[in-house]
């Protein structure tokens, strides 16, 4: 089975745990089945995995998720990455390209695509490997996954299929509806439309080159900042007129919001929270090291982390985006490649924060123009290179590094530094990056 995985957002609804680096898709508030946290990403490639564990899965993400992807889910998955946000056309269009052109899939192979963040049980998948083989042997170019509803919402477009049988022609599509209008809808047969879809490689191919004018992938890649930013459904969809849909009736969530997010938490609080009995339906998710008291509350959630404090009404925190465009902030906390950072403090002329190196990771070897770095060890063990010279680690040591100098750090075990930036000059521009050879470096130190 071949999946695309739509990861894009700028994490604004779950402000402030998410931010532009740390979308609401890789915050670990879910519980697995060995009872640690993970995030929506992590449960939805491991649901994948469970179902086909020889799925070929490719995230369609932004560069600025691509360290928090390889984080959690580690090197192996692959990545259709776009150098800007373009919207699920061209999405999806460079993803197409990149399996035929970089990967060498079949034009006749059928892909899957969805969104990389429902909650669901793992009959959604099986659900979507059932999409992707009627994809393979329909007449018609798209089929489409349709969810059954469980009460007329107002937050989903609808698709009406022409008969109630579990694959049928589409009769129409229904933009998002009132309340009443949704009721309508459900007893003409509707169904959610979630986003699922499934068509063989090469008709996203030829259709992608009918409305964009391009070679190969590279070429596409090359020309992705000009591109029109159009949804899937806009540019594709509601102009096919060859389309299927297939009903799928098992859980389904979509936890694009604090009080969707709540209702699949299988704890009342996250973090250092503390509660009274006079709280009723309150959820407290809490990122930071000192405690939060809730009394008297209901109906409630506190979100508090470097980024900021929420305290909402959970209906309302629905509503949450137009006050988080007008924040202006310092991203504070982000996974990397190689681990995690969370900005401790921010002043006019420097930055201190507390890095984490997971052991046997490294940042890149890099240097930086305009502003000096100090780096004290906390824990663990590790090397240094700076302009080639390679020392070891320990805490409680104390690494200078001027600007202009190359440095990285390599953590033989779990590694936790503070690093204090100074400079006139603060900014993530200013870092040159440099090839160095770690595996050999690794081999000479053992």
């Amino acid at each position: 089975m071949q999946i695309i995985l739509l990861s894009g957002g700028s994490g604004q609804r779950l402000w402030p745990l998410s931010n532009n680096v740390r979308s609401k898709q890789f915050i670990d508030l879910l519980k697995s089945p060995s009872g640690e946290y993970e995030s929506m990403v992590q449960r939805v490639y491991r649901q994948i995995r469970t179902v086909d564990p020889e799925a070929a899965v490719t995230i369609a993400t932004a560069k600025s998720q691509v360290s928090t992807i390889h984080h959690q889910l580690g090197d192996a998955v692959g990545l259709s990455v776009e150098p800007c946000r373009r919207d699920t056309f061209p999405a999806i269009a460079l993803a197409a390209a990149y399996l035929h052109d970089v990967k060498g899939i079949a034009a006749t192979e059928p892909i899957a695509v969805c969104p990389v963040d429902p909650y669901v049980a793992d009959s959604y998948f099986q659900g979507v490997a059932d999409l992707a083989a009627r994809a393979a042997v329909s007449p018609a170019n798209l089929v489409l996954m349709g969810i059954a509803p469980t009460y007329p919402s107002e937050k989903y477009g609808y698709i009406i299929p022409a008969t109630r049988d579990r694959v049928s022609t589409v009769k129409t599509f229904k933009e998002k509806p009132d309340a009443a209008t949704a009721a309508a809808y459900l007893k003409q047969g509707a169904l959610w439309n979630g986003g699922i879809f499934a068509f063989k490689l090469g008709y996203l191919i030829d259709r992608a080159h009918e409305l964009i004018d391009f070679a190969d992938y590279q070429d596409l890649l090359s020309k992705y900042a000009g591109l029109e930013k159009i949804s899937f459904d806009y540019a594709v969809v509601e102009h096919e007129p060859a389309i299927e849909v297939m009903r799928y009736a098992g859980e389904w969530k979509d936890l694009g919001t604090w009080n969707t997010l709540t209702e699949a938490m299988d704890e009342p609080s996250v973090g250092k929270a503390m509660m009274s009995d006079s709280c009723d339906n309150v959820h407290v998710i809490n990122d930071l090291d000192v405690p939060i008291l809730a009394m008297g509350l209901r109906d409630v959630v506190i979100s508090a982390s470097p980024e900021g404090i929420l305290v909402a009404d959970k209906t309302q925190s629905s509503y949450i985006k137009p006050f988080v465009d007008r924040i202006d902030q310092q991203v504070m906390f982000a996974e990397k490649s190689w681990g995690s950072f969370r900005v401790l403090d921010v002043s006019d002329g420097g930055m201190t924060l507390r890095v984490t190196l997971n052991p046997g990771h490294h940042m890149n070897y890099h240097s930086h123009v305009h502003r000096d770095e100090v780096w004290t060890v906390l824990e663990g063990r590790g090397w240094t290179v700076i302009d080639g010279a390679v020392r070891a680690v320990r805490p409680g040591d104390v690494v200078r590094l001027p600007a202009g100098s190359r440095h990285t750090i390599i953590a033989e075990t779990e590694l936790r530094v503070i690093e204090v930036q100074t400079g006139e000059s603060i900014s993530v521009q200013d870092k040159h990056k440099y090839d160095f050879d770690f595996d050999t470096m690794r081999e000479v130190r053992g």
